[in-house]
């Protein structure tokens, strides 16, 4: 690693510090200005000075292997925020909302995917569009899934608090374990339809539901060993290690498990930071003091995470010969699953008797999607590149083009709508520490 790449990290942090003073005067919420610093600073933007001006070869170019090169940052930041999440998961929260979160999080994991798939199945039957398949099934799985960084970052910068941002983190953590299993059926589905491999009951049902178990009880046992040494480490700082242990030990866990010798399984690291954060929190009694000082230590790796997600974003999938139908696609795509959310969550809440507020403005705060939909889209891609079948292996492109062209807006627009009902459902604390009238 030489040290241009060091250079680099810190001229990020500048721009998303830099950043976060021209949101405040537009009022937009913070993680808008990292991501669009990451698009400017990424190699579709800033990259094209070290390419010739040309997008030929950007993707090898000297920006974009910086960026890859921090993949890793994403994957530890994921972590952090996935641990922040799982502490919401309080024994006290549990009890009084428990059935609500897992209707609300089944219907609109439900809803999101449904209408996504009656929305692309209409587009299938348009001779000018003639979605595949392989296209409607799979991004329909895919809709399921909500970022949870973007709506935790909102929340934090505003301190948002009420009846809604409860019942949302422990939503948008279980919309994982939701999405994952969707992805698994419909996926496989989707692969017998195409002709791509006979009907598997096991990786269709057995599987999916076997990583999320493996994934909790790994996570409640690395919980469990912080809440034992908590008991002979007094200290914030010897704390706040032992929870990084546990989220560093989450995100190894989740790669050795990936070996063909352990069977291959996809873990959920977000579930095994999520676990752990919530074993520590609900077993812990002081574990408020550890986790604030988490909260400020975590402060630029957040940052990176978000910018270096908007250096991510390929804008290349626009120019290619199937742009305008991969514009086409996620222009369904986006409205569909918003719609789907929507709806989804609004049900969920009549039946639960929820609030008013959390009846209208749930399923707008549901709105960002990011790193668990594109890798699914990336896992889609992979499988379907190795079938025999050209128009499977377009499939699977179009599938990963379409998903990046929707992180896109997802990520610039959503935190705006989390905003917007965060504030008109009277969560975000006007001056003076009070919240405004809903």
């Amino acid at each position: 690693m030489d040290f241009h790449i060091f250079a680099y990290i810190a001229v990020l942090l500048l721009m998303g510090l830099l950043s976060t003073r021209l949101v405040k005067v537009l009022k937009l919420p913070n993680v808008t200005g990292y991501i669009v610093t990451g698009i400017v600073m990424g190699p579709f933007v800033f990259g094209l000075f070290f390419n010739g001006f040309t997008y030929d070869g950007i993707k090898d170019g000297l920006i974009a292997g910086y960026v890859q090169r921090l993949g890793w940052v994403s994957q530890v930041a994921l972590g952090f925020i996935a641990f922040s999440i799982g502490t919401s998961f309080r024994a006290s929260t549990l009890k009084t909302l428990g059935k609500r979160v897992f209707v609300i999080t089944a219907l609109e994991a439900f809803g999101a995917s449904a209408l996504v798939i009656l929305a692309l199945l209409a587009a299938h039957f348009i001779p000018a569009l003639n979605v595949p398949w392989e296209v409607v099934l799979t991004l329909g799985a895919i809709a399921s899934a909500t970022a949870p960084a973007a709506t935790l970052m909102v929340i934090k910068q505003y301190k948002a608090r009420g009846k809604l941002v409860d019942t949302l983190l422990p939503v948008v953590a279980l919309d994982d374990a939701a999405a994952l299993i969707l992805f698994a059926i419909l996926f496989q589905i989707a692969t017998t339809i195409s002709g791509g491999g006979d009907f598997d009951a096991y990786k269709m049902l057995a599987k999916p539901v076997l990583e999320i178990l493996i994934s909790i009880g790994i996570g409640a046992v690395l919980g469990g060993i912080v809440i034992i040494a908590n008991k002979f480490f007094k200290s914030r700082n010897n704390r706040l290690i032992l929870c990084i242990m546990s989220i560093f030990g989450a995100l190894g866990f989740y790669m050795l498990f990936r070996s063909p010798n352990l069977g291959g399984f996809e873990l959920s690291s977000l579930l095994m930071c999520m676990m752990a954060g919530a074993m520590y929190s609900t077993f812990c009694r002081d574990s408020g003091r550890t986790l604030d000082v988490l909260d400020r230590f975590t402060s630029p790796v957040y940052m990176m995470f978000f910018v270096l997600s908007g250096a991510s974003l390929d804008l290349t999938i626009f120019f290619g010969e199937n742009g305008l139908l991969v514009l086409a696609i996620a222009g369904i795509y986006l409205i569909s699953r918003v719609i789907g959310k929507w709806l989804g969550a609004y049900g969920g809440s009549c039946i639960t008797h929820a609030e008013p507020e959390v009846k209208k403005y749930l399923g707008l705060t549901l709105v960002p999607q990011a790193g668990v939909a594109i890798g699914l889209a990336t896992t889609a891609n992979a499988l379907f590149a190795e079938s025999a079948s050209s128009a499977t292996r377009e499939a699977g492109a179009l599938i990963l083009a379409t998903v990046l062209t929707s992180t896109l807006v997802y990520e610039l627009v959503g935190p705006l709508i989390s905003k917007y009902a965060l504030a008109k459902a009277g969560q975000i604390p006007v001056e003076g520490g009070q919240t405004p009238a809903s």
